[in-house]
């Protein structure tokens, strides 16, 4: 097998500091793709990442670009392209703006990487994944939206710092939209083997769930201008490693569901296998009657934003 592709939709912060990930861990090489007016800022994005290449010791290529054709025999096509959300701002709000990007993005995907397998990270991104599949034609497994990976990690992280234990050791899973209306399995979620119902208190893990929900808008208040990017980031590598290398890891990410979990016709977070055909499989685990209840309302807010679309 020669040498793996990754193209990048989208040189902002996410979108560099994937690029970046991907080269240092020798994955892929990388296709920083931006419109025409950002062409100089991903060209010196690439050139500064190749120019770290001599210090931690990888080859690959790193190309910015503004032409489409270079994102040609790509294995996967990430979209982090879009207007990023702003103080104050709701998901819902972008959707008009982003959709539009959306079918300017996916037709130069069409054209120049028809193979590849697309991850959509741009928000809101349940109906971002959606229309992207809708307007590109692919197969379901090839077209997947990063949002579990993320809440999840924000999940994980805020568990450990409540009981300064070491963040690997926690595990737990976010299914749902990617938003307030997430829903965290606290009867999945283990410390080191341990429920976290033994560990913490009702009301602490409730204002865990409360702040994973918000952990994007916390990010976007701090930050003041612009989003969260690092751990984003850090979650399509995870996704694209799965696919590159063929790992079969059980991952949460969105997909479109045909009766899984009851739902039919919608993009949303769920457990899945990924691997080198992308999302090979969804895994429907046993919920109790609160999370579906939960699960449910989730999908009906996604269902609420997906109606606003105009071109899918």
């Amino acid at each position: 097998m020669g040498k793996r592709k990754v193209a990048i939709i989208g040189a902002g912060h996410t979108g560099a500091t994937l690029a970046f990930m991907l080269a240092e861990k020798t994955l892929a090489d990388v296709v920083l793709l931006d419109k025409p007016e950002n062409e100089k800022p991903a060209r010196g994005k690439a050139l500064d990442i190749s120019e770290s290449g001599p210090i931690f010791n990888f080859n690959n290529k790193i190309k910015g670009t503004s032409d489409y054709q270079d994102i040609t025999g790509s294995d996967i096509v990430v979209i982090t392209a879009g207007v990023a959300r702003k103080p104050g701002m709701s998901r819902d709000d972008l959707i008009q703006i982003n959709e539009s990007v959306m079918a300017q993005v996916t037709e130069g995907i069409k054209t120049y990487a028809p193979d590849s397998t697309i991850i959509v990270l741009t928000n809101p991104v349940d109906a971002m994944t959606y229309a992207v599949y809708k307007l590109s034609g692919f197969p379901k497994n090839r077209v997947l939206g990063q949002s579990g990976i993320l809440d999840t990690a924000r999940y994980r992280t805020f568990i450990a710092e409540a009981l300064d234990v070491a963040r690997t050791d926690v595990s737990g899973l976010v299914l749902g939209g990617h938003g307030d209306t997430m829903v965290p399995l606290l009867s999945t979620t283990t410390v080191g083997g341990v429920p976290i119902t033994e560990l913490l208190e009702q009301d602490k893990i409730d204002a865990i769930v409360d702040r994973t929900r918000k952990g994007g808008a916390e990010i976007v208040g701090l930050l003041g201008n612009g989003s969260a990017y690092y751990a984003p980031a850090a979650a399509i590598f995870e996704m694209a490693a799965a696919i590159l290398k063929d790992e079969r890891r059980v991952l949460p990410a969105i997909t479109y569901l045909e009766g899984e979990y009851g739902f039919n016709d919608i993009c949303l977070g769920v457990p899945t296998l990924i691997g080198e055909n992308g999302v090979e499989q969804v895994i429907e685990t046993k919920l109790s009657d609160d999370e579906k209840a939960q699960l449910k309302a989730s999908a009906d807010a996604v269902e609420e934003v997906k109606s606003a679309l105009k071109y899918s």
